[in-house]
């Protein structure tokens, strides 16, 4: 486990830390999540031994690192820009760090072996950086990292520099290989799908402190403030609530907007709206629209289905409600230190 307590980080006036409290779990693939600037590279770089608190600890298994090197901390680090040695070949970047060690050649060979048959690269083994792919540098990154056995594997926005096709692969195959290795993982990231797509647990930091911790469902389904709502997912306001698109039902007329519920168009916050722009997005279709009653701009996520019956169009009038709306609390409902709270929703069909 990684603990992390009490930490504080300071770049002149700017709080890069402000008395962080984290546990990451063993085992665990924890995602660091939040805009530029606000600590989550300074908090991985902190757990490495890269930058120096101001105050707190940290511990790994155990173990208080607070002071201790980062040589020391039996950590594997993996950098956006693969860092890799462009005048070895792929075999040699990977068995670096055990030759500095000074394994045994035939180890090195076979834990060579094992981990480029692991992340892909079987047959690269006499390739250079500069004859591989993004996605294969990364992978060869990753493998570098994992060679000498690391406790704690920590990944600063590794898939940042690659094109979205390569990053879906990427996400898709750092999660088959954590559940293969299972060591202790924490990722950096600002893209949400990334976090929500690998992750076990997510932190989501904002300004220098954790605003929500726990499982990517429970965040989503029962973010604590405005902020984690707004940053994990997309998000629309409707009738001055904040609620998912795919959560809002769209309708001909109010009795349709209604579905199967009892109550009145205006009991249930229906909202008569504009179509503003229907744009196809593969499966699903984004229907952006306009409050006529404020003027405000919202959209919502309907299927290509629910599209084609109801004929959506620009300039046509449709009418809107919030089938779900999270109950957002004045404070978190979950802090470093506890379980997740449970929070009732309202309107849920």
């Amino acid at each position: 486990m990684i603990t992390v307590t009490g930490a504080r980080k300071n770049y002149g006036d700017f709080a890069a830390l402000d008395d962080v409290t984290v546990n990451i779990p063993s085992g665990s693939l924890t995602a660091l999540l939040g805009p530029s600037g606000s600590g989550k590279s300074t908090l991985l770089r902190s757990i490495a031994g890269l930058e120096e608190l101001d105050s707190g600890t940290i511990t790994i298994a155990g173990k208080d690192v607070t002071g201790v090197s980062p040589q020391k901390r039996d950590i594997g680090f993996v950098f956006q820009h693969y860092a890799a040695f462009k005048h070895m070949t792929v075999r040699d970047n990977v068995a670096f760090g055990l030759k500095i060690r000074k394994r045994p050649k035939p180890e090195i060979e076979k834990k060579v072996n094992e981990l480029l048959e692991i992340v892909g690269l079987d047959g690269f083994q006499h390739r250079y950086p500069a004859q591989l792919s993004g996605g294969q540098r990364q992978r060869m990154a990753l493998a570098r990292a994992l060679a000498v056995d690391p406790q704690v594997l920590l990944l600063d926005e590794p898939f940042g520099a690659l094109d979205a096709k390569v990053r879906a692969d990427l996400r898709t195959w750092l999660r088959r290989l954590h559940d293969e290795v299972h060591v202790t993982t924490v990722l950096v990231t600002h893209d949400q799908e990334e976090a929500l797509d690998v992750a076990d647990r997510i932190a989501v930091l904002n300004k220098g402190r954790i605003e929500q911790i726990g499982e990517p469902a429970d965040l989503y389904d029962r973010p604590s403030n405005d902020f984690v709502m707004s940053f994990l997912g997309s998000v629309a306001k409707l009738n001055g609530q904040l609620v998912r698109p795919h959560d809002i039902r769209l309708g001909r007329d109010p009795s349709m907007a209604l579905a199967q519920e009892s109550g009145t168009a205006e009991s249930l916050g229906v909202t008569r709206a504009t179509v503003e722009r229907v744009v196809y997005l593969g499966f699903e279709v984004r229907v952006d629209l306009r409050n006529e009653a404020t003027g405000e701009l919202f959209s919502a996520q309907v299927t290509r289905g629910d599209s084609a019956a109801l004929h959506l169009e620009a300039g046509e009038t449709v009418y809107a409600r919030a089938t779900r709306v999270p109950d957002l609390p004045e404070t978190p409902v979950v802090t470093p230190e506890q379980e997740p709270v449970t929070v009732s929703v309202v309107g849920q069909v």
